[in-house]
C-alpha cells in the first residue's frame, strides 16, 4: 500500500478511493475554464471520485514560440484561487521556473514538476520545499526505477507529501509508449502513482510547429492502468478538444468522461489493492 497524501479536501494513496486529477491543458478563458471545473467537478462527485482541478496558468515548455501558453502567473493563480475558493476544489497546476514558486504555493494545493524538468536538482529542491504536496512528472527519457533518485531529492529538504506520475517513455521520434510495468516499479517508492491517461498518448512535436496526439487510445491505456494499480488518472478534458488551443489531439471530450469514470471506478474496485 502507498502511503496517503492529503490534497486540499481530498485523499490520494493509501488505499483511498481512485482519484481523479483533470482540467484543461491551459487556461484559455477565465470564465470557461470555471465552468468547465464546475462540471468536472459534479460528474466526479456523481460518480463518487475524489477530485483535483487541473489546469496551466503558462505552458513554458512548447512546440513552437508562436504555441498558445496561457494568460500568464498572475492571471493565471487568480482564475485558479476563485475556482478553489468558489467550488471547494484543489487545485493542481505546473511550476517551470524559479521565481513563480511562491505565489504558484500560496494558491496551489499541488505543486507540479513537469517531466522536462525532473532532473533538475535544485529545481526540484526549491518545489519540493515550498511546504505543498508535489506531483513529478517522470520525465519521458527516464526508466521507471529512476524516480528513486528524485524522490531522495524532495526528501532531502523534507518533503514527504509527494505524487509520482507516469506519462510515457519517449519511442523513437514523435512517439511516445505507455509501459504498465513502469506502475509496478515506481510503487516500491511508496508514494502515491498517477497515469497520465491523456499526455501518453501524445506525438510530440508530431505536426511539425506542434505537438498531435491519438485520443482513441485515452479510455483503453487509463483502464489497463487502474487494472495495474495507480492511485489516481491525470486527464486533459475539453468541451471541444478540437478546438482547444493546447493538446487538443490528446484530449478526452468532456461529454465521454462521466460513462468512462464510472467504468474505472469499477474496475478499481474488482481490482482491490493495487500491487
Amino acid at each position: 500500500m502507498t502511503k496517503q497524501i492529503t490534497v486540499g479536501n481530498i485523499h490520494i494513496g493509501g488505499g483511498s478511493p481512485l482519484a481523479l486529477i483533470a482540467g484543461p491543458c491551459v487556461i484559455e478563458d477565465p470564465q470557461q475554464t470555471y465552468a468547465l471545473a464546475g462540471k468536472l467537478k459534479e460528474i466526479a462527485g456523481g460518480v463518487g471520485v475524489p477530485f483535483v482541478f487541473k489546469a496551466s496558468y503558462d505552458k513554458a515548455n512548447r512546440t513552437s514560440v508562436r504555441s498558445y501558453r496561457g494568460p500568464g502567473m498572475e492571471k493565471g493563480l487568480e482564475v485558479l484561487a476563485r475556482i478553489k475558493q468558489d467550488l471547494q476544489v484543489p487545485v493542481l497546476s505546473d511550476v517551470h521556473r524559479f521565481e513563480e514558486i511562491d505565489s504558484a504555493a500560496a494558491v496551489l494545493d499541488v505543486l507540479q514538476v513537469p517531466a522536462f524538468l525532473c532532473r533538475q536538482t535544485d529545481f526540484i529542491c526549491a518545489v519540493a520545499g515550498a511546504g505543498k504536496p508535489i506531483n513529478i512528472k517522470k520525465g519521458q527519457f527516464l526508466a521507471p526505477r529512476d524516480v528513486d533518485n528524485i524522490v531522495e531529492k524532495a526528501e532531502s529538504v523534507g518533503c514527504n507529501d509527494i505524487l509520482i506520475t507516469e506519462r510515457g517513455a519517449t519511442f523513437g521520434y514523435n512517439n511516445l509508449v505507455a509501459d504498465m510495468r513502469s506502475l509496478v516499479i515506481m510503487r516500491d517508492s511508496g508514494y502515491p502513482i498517477v497515469y497520465d491517461a491523456t499526455h501518453s498518448v501524445q506525438l510530440p512535436g508530431g505536426k511539425g510547429d506542434a505537438s498531435g496526439g491519438d485520443r482513441r487510445f485515452i479510455q483503453p491505456l487509463a483502464r489497463a492502468a487502474v487494472a495495474v494499480g495507480v492511485d489516481a488518472l491525470f486527464m486533459e478534458v475539453h468541451e471541444q478538444p478540437d478546438a482547444a488551443l493546447c493538446d487538443g489531439p490528446n484530449s478526452l471530450p468532456l461529454h465521454e468522461l462521466e460513462a468512462f469514470l464510472q467504468q474505472v471506478v469499477y474496475i478499481s474496485k474488482v481490482h482491490g489493492e493495487p500491487a
